[in-house]
């Protein structure tokens, strides 16, 4: 249990529910749902326990129930009226809570029960969207701010991988389509951050594509090696943290020249790079997308 965070600033709580640090307090003050331990100093210190109670109450606050009304609930009424509420409504919010918790305490048992879950009702595409996506984007918060460590980053990114794996692995058997162009995915050189790439190749081999993972950290001049076997390539990569802003365009410029020369050749972008910074006069044969979404419906 040592590896446990049990001790949470009233920062980290704002940071991990979303719950403004001043309404917290004021939870505290008038209806008494919170009561952190406090250093000589008067700094509030909060208790896992706590932390999950936040979370429940933010899920039931955000489902119409009013505070007041919360607080007039038994402490062990709380969870069941969330399981309630979460059976018959919404439960992505539900599941971002219970993966945000198995995140917390290396939770794997939670993590596989809280996915297995949501397969009741959903398709694997479904919880990537409405789940693993909304989810990964608050971890990535959470770490810039330190809320959590790159330990608990990886505990997460990890098990949402084996997923993707898992179903990509179920799609092998099949052939892909007559004539299929060939979809090589990459990342650039020193980009590590794959699960938006490996859930593109997973939806391209679903629609019948032939598809070549090569994953992180690849030098564009090796690239050029596949020409010579496909009569056909779209390359696929996804900017997280690299290039660095000022070198994309450079970047892109450079790989029109290098590898878009061929015909039938082109170039899909998309990642957090690009809701940086608006990048004009786009080469022909490359498209940029805002989202993962909007990619594979243009394919």
């Amino acid at each position: 249990m040592n590896n446990i965070k049990v001790n949470f600033s009233i920062k980290d709580l704002e940071n991990l529910t979303g719950i403004k640090a001043h309404t917290i307090r004021i939870w505290e003050k008038r209806y008494n749902l919170l009561s952190p331990d406090r250093s000589d100093t008067n700094i509030r210190n909060y208790s896992l326990a706590s932390f999950q109670k936040l979370l429940n109450i933010s899920y039931l606050n955000n489902n119409g129930l009013k505070i007041s009304k919360i607080a007039d609930l038994d402490e062990n009424q709380i969870p069941i009226k969330v399981r309630e509420i979460a059976s018959r409504a919404k439960v992505e919010d539900h599941a971002i809570n219970a993966l945000k918790m198995a995140m917390i305490n290396f939770d794997q048992v939670l993590f596989y029960s809280t996915y297995n879950n949501l397969l009741e009702n959903k398709s694997f595409s479904e919880i990537f969207y409405s789940v693993f996506l909304p989810l990964l984007n608050d971890i990535g918060l959470l770490w810039q701010t330190k809320t959590i460590t790159p330990a608990h980053e990886h505990f997460l990114s990890v098990h949402i991988k084996q997923k993707i794996l898992l179903n990509t692995e179920r799609l092998q058997l099949l052939e892909p389509k007559p004539e299929s162009k060939t979809f090589v995915l990459f990342l650039p050189e020193n980009e590590i951050h794959d699960i938006g790439l490996l859930f593109i190749n997973y939806k391209l081999r679903s629609k019948g594509y032939h598809t070549i993972f090569l994953g992180e950290s690849v030098p564009m001049e090796s690239l050029s090696d596949l020409l010579g076997f496909f009569d056909e390539i779209t390359f696929v990569s996804y900017f997280t943290v690299y290039p660095e802003i000022k070198d994309i365009p450079d970047y892109i410029n450079k790989f029109h020249d290098l590898l878009l020369n061929k015909e039938n050749t082109k170039l899909l972008l998309l990642g957090k790079r690009f809701s940086d910074f608006q990048l004009e006069n786009i080469p022909e044969k490359i498209s940029i997308f805002n989202s993962i979404e909007n990619l594979v419906k243009d394919l």
